[in-house]
């Protein structure tokens, strides 16, 4: 963040470029909260930068601008964020997509390719930001997509609405309230089952920083050693598994030697994990047997 920030802007005539150049915030962040306010292009904040803003719009980008300095995430104050090419909502009720994440969406679409109208299950959806993003790379496959918030599957919901062909073969996304496997048909059987559940052990300082303060807390940890989501999660897979499907799971750093050891306890065979772009083992998971 700047700490060089320019002398006010005088209210007589503020210009876009005026309150870019004012502006305390790194100029990205500037740029994007402006943008949201005026409903422009990055293109048009060039070609009508020294456009004079009227006193409400001035009025609203600082606003957030005073949000953004005292820690709220971009995201959540103009209300969206870009996953895997697609434009979720996102709101104080949901974790926030993150880009390596989508190595997640990557690594199940990869185990189903071939397949014809694969059964997916999303556990812990969200946003619907994995659940929607395999849906909408899979027009055929169907979709399910579980949290025990209620807020949160109604995000999930208007981004599925937003985001995806009310005519894809694979039919709407099936949504459902529950913790992990709990409410799902016992007669249902998956080809992939994902997660990002929450993983950060209690106590960890991260959660006391940056965006994770605004983000919601049972969404991050499990108030414990960052494990008990994950062990629910493999111990359920097999029974919700069809024969050769796989389970993968996002992880924390320095979790994936112990989420292998959990994955080869419950029988899951070609266990591995796989990293990210940092280089970090960021998901783990295996295929049960046929």
């Amino acid at each position: 963040m700047r700490t060089d920030a320019a002398p006010d802007v005088k209210d007589a005539a503020i210009t876009a470029d005026a309150l870019l150049r004012a502006s305390p915030l790194p100029a990205l962040e500037a740029r994007m909260l402006l943008m949201h306010v005026l409903g422009w292009r990055r293109t048009e904040l060039i070609t009508r930068g020294d456009q004079v803003l009227d006193a409400a719009r001035v009025a609203a980008y600082r606003a957030l601008e005073a949000r953004r300095a005292g820690g709220e995430p971009v995201a959540q104050l103009v209300g969206a964020r870009e996953f895997y090419g697609l434009t979720f909502e996102v709101t104080p009720d949901v974790l926030i997509p993150r880009p390596e994440t989508e190595l997640l969406v990557e690594t199940a679409l990869a185990a189903i390719e071939g397949m014809a109208h694969p059964r997916v299950l999303d556990l812990g959806t969200g946003s619907g930001a994995i659940a929607v993003a395999i849906a909408s790379a899979r027009p055929d496959a169907r979709v399910w997509a579980v949290d025990r918030s209620v807020a949160a599957l109604d995000v999930a919901a208007r981004n599925a609405q937003h985001l995806l062909d009310a005519k894809r073969p694979g039919g709407p996304l099936t949504f459902a309230a529950a913790s992990w496997y709990d409410t799902l048909d016992p007669s249902l059987r998956f080809e992939a089952i994902v997660s990002n559940p929450p993983y950060i052990a209690s106590g960890d300082p991260h959660l006391d920083q940056g965006d994770l303060r605004f983000e919601p807390r049972g969404a991050l940890t499990d108030e414990a050693d960052g494990l008990t989501a994950l062990r629910a999660i493999v111990a359920g897979a097999p029974a919700h598994l069809a024969p050769g499907g796989v389970l993968w799971m996002e992880h924390g750093y320095g979790q994936a030697e112990a989420v292998r050891a959990l994955l080869a306890a419950q029988g899951f065979a070609e266990v591995r994990s796989e990293k990210d772009l940092a280089g970090i083992e960021r998901i783990s998971g295996g295929r049960i047997g046929a």
